[in-house]
């Protein structure tokens, strides 16, 4: 191929590739990801890879959906064929970007504690719910132990509707959140409604995404119906930021003070501080320049030829810096929406911060396609074996270890 062992190294951590572990540990390499990759990077790759997915077949199974926000599972599950008899959120833009965009819809703006679940029928139940620690000390970690969270009105949805299957997703910070306490109490409580549990880390970047986004989702069938649990498997490829911009329509953005204008325009593509010159380095770091870490994410200029770094709810944020690879600006509305995989025509609404809120915040749709589409293969028990992989509850530790 012409490239060194280290850039093959480099590509492999930035999450370029993907790569597999043989039995003696060694890493391996797809040859033909590698050579689209090198084909993509020296400008003689032909096409683009981003696009919005969509099934034309649509299925008969409900869904009710905690935590809605702007919309980026639901338009997933509705691409994948999946049907939606609720969503629900609290926040007045998230709601009205819903409604706006999809008017038949059964959008409810509510507190979800005050939503009573009783009597309605879903196969699916999905939440995206915050995460918050749980103290079980001397405690049995059961449903009442997790009272006052987001997650006990999340496992009341389950208990009272029943549904074939319920899904979850929050960060992958969960996994370590309170020593892995607070998973464990999800895991425990969700076994004690009568549902079976898996979970994985699935990397958004590998999934149609243009984004290096990790999410962990915990899947539940109920115990009574014996269906498999399928997550999706990474593709090998990824969709570069140049791809996803191509052709973006103009949007409002958010803009740099000139003082900051100036700094960042020194950064190269892909680049970060330690580009700057070591005394205009200490001026923008100011008191983290002494602090440990690498803080990576300060004064970040984006690649063209790799997937965006996971986006955040202001693309100015100084710890979290996602300026434009080219022009010396933070991504704008509409280039943030094309990065989750929002179609172009999905408005959103509120001021402009709030609809960085909304988008950054959101799961990407893509990804949530491929999710939906596994759980209709599981309720259906027909999965495509190529695109999914089984993963049977109490195995998820060592399935994480050899795909994380």
């Amino acid at each position: 191929m012409g490239v060194s062992i280290d850039t093959i190294r480099r590509w492999d951590k930035k999450g370029l590739i993907k790569a597999d572990r043989s039995n003696l540990n060694h890493r391996l390499f797809n040859l033909k990801e590698l050579e689209r990759l090198q084909g993509k990077i020296s400008g003689s790759h032909s096409g683009n890879n981003y696009k919005i997915l969509k099934s034309n077949k649509k299925t008969k199974y409900k869904v009710v959906e905690l935590f809605a926000g702007a919309g980026g599972t639901a338009l997933g599950f509705h691409h994948a064929g999946l049907q939606h008899s609720l969503l629900t959120d609290w926040d007045r833009d998230s709601v009205a970007t819903l409604m706006n965009n999809r008017p038949d819809w059964n959008v409810m703006h509510a507190d979800v504690r005050n939503v009573d679940f009783k009597g309605m029928s879903a196969d699916i139940v999905e939440g995206g719910f915050p995460c918050q620690a749980f103290s079980s000390a001397g405690k049995k970690l059961g449903f009442e132990d997790t009272r006052g969270t987001m997650f006990f009105e999340f496992a009341r949805s389950i208990k009272e509707i029943r549904p074939k299957v319920a899904m979850g997703e929050n960060v992958r910070g969960l996994l370590n959140h309170d020593n892995g306490q607070t998973l464990k109490t999800i895991i425990e409580v969700i076994k004690g409604l009568g549902y079976r549990v898996a979970y994985k880390v699935v990397k958004a970047q590998y999934l149609d995404v243009p984004q290096k986004r990790e999410r962990l989702i915990i899947m539940a069938v109920r115990d009574d119906l014996k269906l498999p649990i399928y997550f999706p498997k990474e593709r090998d490829y990824t969709v570069s930021l140049r791809e996803a911009l191509e052709g973006c329509p103009d949007s409002p953005g958010q803009s740099y003070p000139a003082r900051k204008a100036s700094i960042l325009s020194k950064i190269p593509q892909g680049g970060y501080w330690k580009d700057l010159p070591l005394n205009v380095q200490k001026e923008y770091m100011g008191a983290s320049f002494h602090l440990g870490g690498g803080k990576t994410g300060m004064a970040r200029r984006l690649s063209w030829d790799e997937p965006s770094l996971t986006l955040t709810c202001a693309p100015a944020q100084k710890q979290t810096e996602r300026c434009h690879p080219q022009e010396t600006r933070p991504l704008k509305v509409r280039e943030y929406a094309r990065i989750q995989t929002f179609p172009d025509d999905w408005e959103f609404s509120g001021s402009l911060a709030s609809q960085y809120k909304q988008i950054g915040n959101a799961v990407p749709a893509n990804l949530s396609y491929h999710i939906g589409k596994c759980i209709i293969a599981m309720l259906e028990n027909q999965p495509e074996m190529k695109l999914m992989e089984r993963v049977e509850p109490g195995s998820e530790d060592e399935f994480n270890r050899r795909n994380n």
